[in-house]
């Protein structure tokens, strides 16, 4: 399996990504997805938007091995990870992640487990903007609890 991994600026076409996914093989008997979006609110203030930077290069290869990780404890036939970067706006799309698999269970709990995965380990800096001005977001604690659930 070789999955499909994207860092981009653009909007997704989360139909088409669905799509492929099933295209992977003959054996997809399930597929999972999960699709974030940029929250309106956040800690209690209103959010204007969201500035995402990455590390190019490295952050693909960071979320490349969070996908074999998977692969490896789940049968997954085909993999898609993509995550948006640069200027966004309450309510777009932020990241998808999808997996397919011949059976659901596999498909589930690998899509659960890349998303943790990339909110602790993938190399992405945001920054919020709010009425009161500019913050730069790290990491929750409840990710990183929700990792330690897979250990």
């Amino acid at each position: 399996m070789v999955p499909r991994i994207r860092v981009q600026q653009a909007p997704f076409d989360t139909g088409k990504e669905l799509t492929q996914l099933g295209r992977a093989s003959g054996q997809v008997g399930a597929i999972a997805s999960f699709i974030g979006l940029v929250r309106d609110i956040n800690e209690d203030d209103q959010v204007a938007g969201l500035y995402l930077e990455h590390y190019p290069g490295m952050t693909e290869k960071q979320i490349a091995g969070i996908v074999e990780e998977a692969s490896a404890r789940w049968q997954i036939l085909s993999a898609t990870v993509i995550h948006r970067v640069g200027n966004l706006q309450p309510s777009d799309e932020i990241v998808f992640v999808g997996t397919a698999s011949e059976h659901r269970h596999d498909a589930f709990q690998a899509s659960e487990f890349i998303m943790d995965f990339l909110k602790t380990r993938a190399t992405f800096w945001k920054k919020e903007r709010t009425p009161d001005g500019e913050r730069w977001l790290t990491t929750r604690q409840q990710d990183v609890d929700a990792v330690k659930t897979w250990e």
